[in-house]
């Protein structure tokens, strides 16, 4: 059984008021598996938020690797290095990521997937470069925990379990678990902007505190990965509701070999996309654009709410974005929703769409209106009145109406209602497309 390691503490806690990262990604991936809930972003050649277990819960900020010889210099992936990004096959969205130092020593391949079937994030790391110079580095691996939405009140801790140590947080109901193939050699809790790894490292080019626990507070994880044994190892990050299913989790994804997992990973995305139309003798890429284009748009589903697509897996401006300003994009919003939907019954989609329809069916309101956003549960976030997110419902079971894609749903009282709902209250909407005029929309 896991237990926790309480000290020493770190010092100088809180830490500096916290930010997520900005909303430019490179990647979006995820398993088409709906035993693995869990979404990772990446941006700048590091992962950045990931979202557990439903994908308008972003739990962290990022997670990064440091590299140091220990002496003379120290490298930040987002800051210092060289990054090129490729897919690891024609579908799906696992991703190798080629970081390399920009003098040519050395370089990370890294290739990130999601646990076919667990909420565990994997990333398979090789260091390649001569190996006198190999021989010199350390290679640390940095989280940032943002539980259940937010930077502060995160709680850290080291955690041993059958003779592993493994770096953890947890805030309210939600626990995460980082380990790795090689163990930790070092390990770390601090405070971000005074105690973290980030800050000893920059200064030190090592780690001259070995904090056991940061409580409450906006924290960071280090740990450094025991590279004696060679210069290739799988990170794993793992989540779950208890200490022990967070760390259970990541045991059972690193107990299968690495290549296991891709395989599987390629698996899932080749089977859905077997079902959708080719493009590739029509297009000028071969479908490439069309392909990964049709693959974002499905990982933008929920795994717990059937039908449920969030506007994008991003904050904007997340970089001056508190704990204060919680939504982002990673809400639903009907107009979003039906141009994702009828975007995929036009690539041949026929079963998303009818879940997508069915999900706004049940968030209707008794008026017959829709809320301006809402959490993927159905709780509204923005309660303003837009019109076209009332007509947007109607539009998309037409089209699966003349598609004959309703299977045995009846949209007919949704349909009625939602009209019923702009003779009453049109043709001038409270907010228009961009949701800040009132006044008569073309949308």
């Amino acid at each position: 059984m896991a237990f926790l390691v309480t000290s020493p503490v770190a010092t100088e806690g809180p830490g500096i008021s916290p930010r997520w990262t900005h909303s430019a990604k490179d990647v979006i991936g995820t398993a088409y598996s709906t035993s693995s809930r869990i979404w990772f972003t990446i941006s700048d050649g590091v992962i950045s938020e990931v979202y557990y277990s439903t994908l308008d819960q972003p739990q962290i900020r990022d997670l990064q690797f440091v590299i140091t010889d220990g002496e003379t210099f120290f490298h930040d992936v987002h800051r210092n290095l060289k990054t090129n990004i490729e897919y690891l096959g024609e579908h799906g969205l696992g991703v190798r990521i080629i970081n390399a130092d920009p003098d040519g020593r050395y370089r990370l391949v890294m290739e990130v997937i999601s646990d076919p079937h667990q909420p565990c994030v994997l990333v398979d790391t090789r260091i390649e470069g001569e190996s006198a110079w190999l021989r010199k580095l350390h290679v640390y691996a940095l989280l940032a925990p943002h539980l259940e939405v937010g930077g502060w009140g995160n709680n850290g801790n080291v955690a041993r379990i059958a003779g592993r140590e493994f770096l953890t947080a947890h805030k309210g109901g939600t626990w995460l678990a980082m380990a790795a193939t090689a163990p930790f050699v070092r390990s770390s809790c601090g405070y971000v902007g005074t105690t973290d790894g980030w800050q000893d490292l920059a200064s030190h080019f090592r780690l001259t505190n070995e904090f056991a626990a940061a409580p409450d507070g906006n924290i960071a994880l280090t740990g450094e990965i025991d590279l004696s044994a060679g210069y290739q190892f799988t990170l794993a990050l793992g989540f779950g509701h208890t200490l022990h299913r967070a760390v259970t989790t990541v045991f059972q994804s690193l107990g299968i070999p690495f290549g296991e997992h891709r395989s599987r990973f390629l698996e899932q995305w080749e089977r859905v996309c077997a079902r959708l139309y080719p493009l590739e003798k029509f297009s000028g890429d071969k479908g490439q654009l069309y392909r990964r284009s049709r693959e974002l748009i499905l990982a933008h589903e929920d795994k717990n709410y059937a039908g449920a697509m969030i506007a994008s897996l991003s904050i904007p401006w997340g970089e001056a974005r508190s704990d204060e300003d919680l939504g982002g994009y990673h809400l639903v919003w009907t107009r979003d929703l039906v141009n994702s939907a009828t975007g995929l019954l036009a690539a041949g989609d026929r079963q998303t769409p009818l879940r997508a329809l069915i999900y706004l069916a049940c968030m209707q309101q008794k008026d017959g209106g829709f809320p301006q956003n809402f959490w993927v549960d159905g709780q509204p976030y923005w309660t303003g009145v837009q019109l076209d997110e009332v007509a947007f419902p109607v539009m998309l079971a037409w089209r699966l109406h003349k598609a004959g894609a309703l299977a045995e749903f009846d949209p007919y009282a949704m349909v009625l209602a939602a009209a019923g709902h702009l003779i009453q209250h049109g043709c001038v909407t409270q907010q228009e497309r961009w949701e800040e005029n009132c006044g008569l929309s073309p949308s």
